[in-house]
């Protein structure tokens, strides 16, 4: 009996390593990225670029966005006279380096081959293409950005005529929470607001926080700001309908507080609206 139970254990492993291994790179099988002298590649991710590495110091590079790595072969402090030396350092073909860029659900290698400044067809910038993407096995309850986006606009795309779960209106605005979606460790919120004025909205934040239900003194009262972990869009104007989706990573909160959503105009007397929304609200959440 142990020795049988000992044998699933170890199927077990095998099963699971097989199930999340991650397929062996070998340098000579990496795509090749040319690169030169003072010339930037950018090197732009599908999602957000957790790491990026570079294999030796012939390389730098830096993140000037979430999902732009910028790399150029490094500069050296050399006189002006001495700069035509520099350009014999390196021969047409040479590896210079790997380039390694881990994203949230992904890994990417390539060599970095050097090409004489001569070269006019030198690349500049890149996309990730799927193809070199190996995955990489986190936590299932960890979502990329991409994924995030992905069950966001199956959201948008539900047409449903179930009444919503809260609606606010004030000054010609409604606030309106259409429903809400609990997917593993996140909770997505589907909003939608209107203007029924003449007058656009620009919209200067939408702030979300948890606050005491009931409010004796202001000095007592207890707010929390929470901020989304993913917005489906940024749009900051609308004129009369704007729908969204925010997601926040799983959270609870008693029946003394409820999550207030603040809907805030640019200009200095804008308009605000606000609504509450209770926890047994956020217990209803659906499935997708």
């Amino acid at each position: 009996m142990r020795n049988l139970l000992y044998s699933l254990m170890l199927f077990t492993v095998s099963l699971l390593t097989a199930q999340t291994a991650t397929t062996e790179q070998i340098i000579s099988d990496l795509p090749e990225l040319e690169i030169t002298e003072g010339i930037n590649l950018h090197m732009i991710s599908p999602e957000p670029i957790q790491y990026v590495d570079l294999s030796t110091n012939k390389l730098t590079g830096d993140l000037p966005a979430s999902n732009i790595a910028r790399i150029k072969i490094t500069d050296s402090p050399i006189s002006e006279k001495d700069k035509k030396k520099q350009s014999t350092s390196f021969f047409s073909g040479d590896t210079v380096g790997i380039i390694t860029v881990v994203g949230q659900s992904f890994i990417s290698q390539y060599k970095a081959v050097y090409r004489s400044p001569d070269n006019l067809n030198t690349i500049t910038n890149i996309h990730i293409q799927p193809e070199v993407m190996q995955p990489i096995e986190f936590d299932r309850m960890v979502f990329s950005n991409s994924e995030l986006r992905k069950f966001a606009l199956d959201i948008i795309q539900n047409k449903t005529d179930k009444k919503p779960v809260r609606t606010e209106n004030n000054l010609n605005l409604s606030m309106q929470l259409n429903n809400v979606y609990v997917m593993g460790d996140y909770i997505f919120l589907d909003m939608t607001f209107k203007n029924t004025s003449n007058l656009s909205y620009d919209l200067e934040a939408l702030k979300f926080s948890i606050e005491d239900k009931k409010i004796h003194k202001a000095t007592n009262n207890q707010s929390i700001e929470m901020t989304p972990v993913f917005r489906l869009n940024s749009q900051k104007h609308f004129r009369k309908n704007l729908r969204n989706i925010y997601v926040f990573k799983k959270f609870t909160y008693p029946n003394s507080k409820v999550m207030m959503i603040r809907l805030i105009e640019e200009q200095l007397s804008g308009r605000t609206i606000e609504m509450k929304v209770n926890y047994s609200d956020i217990l209803k959440a659906d499935t997708f």
